[in-house]
């Protein structure tokens, strides 16, 4: 079945992590046998050619590069500029990409039915370019409000204002604290450009904050429920009904520490805790029950993203096997419509409201 994945932070890999992505994942896996500087290395999930095996054909892809000032100790940059530039850099491999003829950007509904007509026309995937929605997780690296255009015009369609601990737009998982002045002008030019609003990451604060100040367009693209795993990174109840009520899609992640309760990171394994795609399922079903439709749930599998196969379901060799997620779900009792909304027919929806 297509498939629509909603966040993969494809440039992250590539130009970080070092992986050529255009390589089957087992031949960057056995490149980085023996390789210590990630805890993740030898483990990727993630490939174009995996994608195409597994009828991926279109992604939301990151740029990502966060500020911290003096006293944040998170992993990132020294000042908003560098920030800047490292999102540049990604665009150029995102661009490196299209010229090879591994990717296309989608960024309008022209280019989306023209793409989506493509991956369904019954022909082999091996030579079709995998689509790229370009986003931007956490909005550190736009230097200045006006910054924000000259990313709309190379290609940025979402943007999540914030990823996580404190941000210089919005504050994230694991902090507190409500939108200041430069939120609200970041969501207002968001607004001017019709930008979708990525709900992910942001503060419990920030969230409501952020939904009572923007009127566009408003997705999740990797998040799951407070009400089975409690921690501030998940969705409560009352979180997934409001996004519901303004016609948001959230993305089903597959980091097993959001998917079972008491994961410790380094220490906790997939089969120890019996994390298996099951378990993403249970997620679902609970945003399904509490929107009271499957119209709100899509994928979002947040694969590789600093995390591989040591913190993924056990059952998943490779991202190819989101091609097991519709009989799991078939087996749950959803229909077929439900199932091809699920797997793509969500995004396409929420895109072609958004984009018409």
């Amino acid at each position: 079945m297509f498939t629509i994945d909603a966040h993969l932070d494809l440039s992250m890999n590539a130009l970080e992590w070092n992986r050529d992505l255009r390589k089957p994942v087992a031949e960057i896996n056995r490149r980085e046998a023996g390789m210590t500087d990630k805890p993740d290395r030898a483990r990727a999930t993630v490939s174009l050619p995996e994608l195409r095996k597994g009828n991926i054909g279109l992604v939301v892809a990151t740029q990502i590069a966060r500020y911290v000032a003096p006293d944040n100790h998170l992993p990132g940059w020294h000042s908003p500029e560098q920030a800047w530039a490292q999102t540049k850099g990604q665009v150029s491999w995102y661009n490196a990409m299209e010229d090879d003829g591994e990717m296309v950007q989608i960024n309008d509904l022209q280019s989306l039915e023209k793409h989506v007509a493509l991956w369904n026309d019954g022909q082999p995937n091996e030579n079709k370019a995998v689509g790229y929605i370009l986003s931007l997780e956490g909005a550190d690296s736009i230097v200045t409000v006006g910054h924000l255009e000259r990313a709309y015009n190379y290609g940025l369609r979402a943007v999540g204002p914030a990823h996580y601990g404190p941000g210089r737009y919005a504050n994230g998982t694991d902090a507190t604290g409500h939108l200041g002045q430069k939120g609200f002008e970041l969501l207002k030019e968001m607004e001017r450009l019709n930008i979708i609003l990525d709900a992910t990451h942001l503060c419990d604060d920030a969230f409501w904050d952020a939904l009572d100040l923007f009127s566009g367009p408003v997705w999740a693209s990797h998040n799951l429920c407070r009400a089975l795993v409690n921690h501030n990174r998940q969705y409560s109840d009352e979180m997934i009904k409001a996004l519901v009520e303004r016609g948001a899609v959230i993305g089903a992640a597959l980091d097993a520490w959001m998917m079972v309760p008491n994961w410790v990171r380094g220490v906790s394994t997939p089969e120890g805790m019996n994390c298996n795609m099951e378990v993403m399922v249970d997620h679902i079903d609970r945003i399904c029950q509490v929107a009271g439709n499957a119209l709100h749930v899509g994928m979002g599998t947040d694969l590789d993203g600093a995390f591989g196969r040591e913190q993924c379901p056990y059952d998943l060799e490779t991202i190819a096997d989101l091609q097991k997620v519709p009989s799991l779900l078939k087996k749950r009792g959803y229909s077929d419509i439900d199932i091809e909304n699920m797997m793509h027919g969500n995004w396409l929806r929420f895109l072609r409201n958004a984009w018409k």
